[in-house]
């Protein structure tokens, strides 16, 4: 992969990324999801916040910017689901979530005009299923992996049953969750653009 001797804001962003416990491979495939989902100069600005939520302030300090440019900027990237917005103790903090669960999937849980989700969808799908670099890291390498399976409780016996602990329930977590919440799924959103999705039902709003 061929790129400038400085380092672009892309590579900036990268390394960034990587630092995350879950890490993001690098990849022609990567490079081109992030040209599609922000400018390099984006790229270049996300790369120099922390990990761990910040401020405006915060920002307008790392980019050497006024508090408002910094604000308008924050604020268009959380528009966009690049930032995670949340109002708390400080005010408004930002933080930049990983790529899984994060802003990949954000970028295809509603439908937008601003870029072609079908492309999106597409190199998701190359990048994700069919390189598996990025994919094997997330389930595979580290200490603490991301993700969980839930036990498939309709084919237990009564016997079996009895050794499932509640946390490893779907249902149960759906039971006792104080909040739920409905949206476009990511995966079959992109699974449909790639011609592979999936044909668990689904619900119209």
């Amino acid at each position: 992969m061929a790129h400038h001797a400085a380092r672009s804001g892309y590579d900036r962003l990268v390394g960034r990324l990587n630092k995350y416990p879950q890490g993001a491979p690098p990849s022609e495939l990567l490079y081109k999801i992030l040209k599609m989902l922000m400018s390099e100069r984006e790229a270049g600005l996300v790369a120099l916040v922390p990990i761990k939520p910040f401020t405006a302030s915060t920002a307008a300090r790392a980019w050497k910017m006024s508090l408002a440019e910094a604000q308008g900027v924050l604020d268009g990237l959380a528009d966009r689901a690049l930032l995670v917005d949340a109002e708390g103790r400080r005010g408004r903090t930002y933080v930049l979530p990983p790529p899984m669960a994060g802003f990949f999937e954000f970028s295809m849980m509603r439908l937008r005009g601003d870029l072609d989700q079908k492309l999106l969808a597409e190199l998701y799908y190359q990048y994700i299923t069919v390189e598996e670099d990025f994919i094997k890291a997330l389930f595979t390498e580290g200490e603490t992996q991301l993700g969980r399976v839930f036990v498939s409780e309709p084919v237990l016996s009564n016997e079996n049953a009895l050794h499932v602990l509640d946390y490893e329930r779907a249902s149960e977590v759906i039971k006792t969750a104080s909040h739920r919440g409905i949206g476009l799924c990511y995966c079959r959103h992109k699974m449909e653009h790639a011609g592979h999705a999936c044909d668990a039902p689904s619900t119209s709003a």
